[in-house]
């Protein structure tokens, strides 16, 4: 094979496909600059990116009903039908939330609640994630409880963590806009690896 054939096979092998899952309602908010960001530096790596706003979508919190284990497929016929798909498909999964209350959106736990339906197949994937956070308050612990639950979670599923960003101090875009946190993000999305 010649340099030029192999250097096409080096780029067709770093491709991934990455899922990034915003949580907050503000569609154009901190979170949701962070998101841009990382979306932007994955696209320059020629990386597939699928991105699911919650909020924006109708997603129903889980029932615990167990349908999904007993009938093959969730009670609800929602946004999920979207986005479990996308998630089983994708080698990396990058939650993006503001800090309510010192833990992530209601709209991304209940994303991840509904994780439940297909979670035999999620947690046997191979896979990376990612956590993008933005919180008002910059004191050292703001984030502590956040990124706990966090790494819980992909301990849970057997995932890999590929890196936190957390844009404290910045409660509202014209904030994160004035650091260098959307570079970072940017970089994030770009120096990922498969």
């Amino acid at each position: 094979m010649n340099g030029k054939g192999k250097s096409k096979e080096c780029i067709k092998e770093s491709v991934m496909d990455i899922v990034v899952i915003t949580g907050s309602p503000h569609r154009n908010g901190t979170t949701s600059a962070l998101a841009d960001a990382f979306i932007k530096g994955a696209g320059e790596a020629k990386h597939g990116v699928f991105r699911f706003d919650a909020a924006q979508e109708r997603i129903s919190p889980c029932l615990a009903c167990n349908h999904c284990r007993t009938k093959g497929s969730c009670v609800y016929d929602d946004g999920m039908r979207r986005l479990l798909p996308a998630v089983e498909k994708a080698q990396v999964v990058v939650f993006v939330t503001p800090l309510y209350y010192f833990g992530m959106s209601a709209q991304l736990k209940t994303v991840i609640d509904r994780f439940y339906a297909r979670n035999a197949v999620l947690r046997g994937q191979e896979k990376q994630a990612l956590l993008l956070a933005a919180a008002y308050d910059d004191n050292d612990w703001t984030t502590h409880d956040l990124v706990g639950h966090y790494r819980t979670i992909i301990r849970y599923m057997n995932w890999h963590d590929a890196g936190m960003l957390l844009a404290t101090g910045c409660g509202c875009r014209a904030d994160v806009e004035k650091t260098d946190f959307l570079d970072r993000a940017r970089e994030m999305g770009t120096h990922l690896m498969a």
